[in-house]
């Protein structure tokens, strides 16, 4: 079968260019200062209220992870009464979402990101993200787009996929394939 020779005119090679590489169009530069999303680490202070409130979080996740959400809600609660952590609140949030209580979800991760500091990557990365599928679900696409384009500056790849589906280039996308295809015929 011959190949078809297609050649796409520069307007269609940008609208392109910007489905793939969304972040472009949000100055958000994604090369060099991105960290790899393995790498994100939270630093926080040690002693013996922060080490507990860890244990605590761990127990609740697993507990969530295994359907028992009452529990689990009850041990994040506990965590957060021994330290007020942004790791527990995002945790506990992803428990709230399970037991569809999307506006207490909502609620923990605003305070999560207040409370993220620059030491806390990957907890801030994970709230944004968490909160921009929240708000993608409650059809808020300029308030997801804001948390997706947050996430993937601080190195998340499922933040970055989000955007293209989300992206408004991706119908115009779709027809100018089709147009092509068509071409082709």
């Amino acid at each position: 079968m011959p190949q078809a020779n297609l050649s796409l005119s520069p307007h269609d090679q940008q609208v392109l260019d910007s489905i793939f590489n969304p972040l472009e169009l949000s100055s958000i530069n994604t090369q060099g200062s991105v960290p790899a999303e393995n790498e994100l680490k939270d630093v926080e202070p040690d002693n013996e209220a922060i080490r507990a409130s860890r244990e605590l979080e761990l127990k609740a996740i697993d507990l969530s992870e295994r359907g028992e959400i009452d529990k689990a809600l009850d041990l994040f609660r506990q965590a957060l009464d021994l330290a007020d952590r942004a790791s527990v609140l995002n945790n506990r949030a992803q428990t709230l979402r399970l037991a569809k209580r999307d506006e207490e979800a909502l609620d923990d991760l605003n305070r999560a990101l207040q409370l993220a500091n620059d030491q806390q990557i990957r907890t801030k990365c994970h709230a944004h993200c968490q909160r921009g599928v929240l708000y993608r679900k409650l059809d808020n696409l300029d308030a997801a787009r804001a948390d997706f384009e947050a996430a993937a500056q601080l190195g998340s790849k499922f933040a970055r996929e989000q955007l293209v589906e989300i992206n408004p280039f991706a119908a115009l996308c779709n027809q100018m394939l089709r147009q092509a295809f068509d071409q082709l015929k």
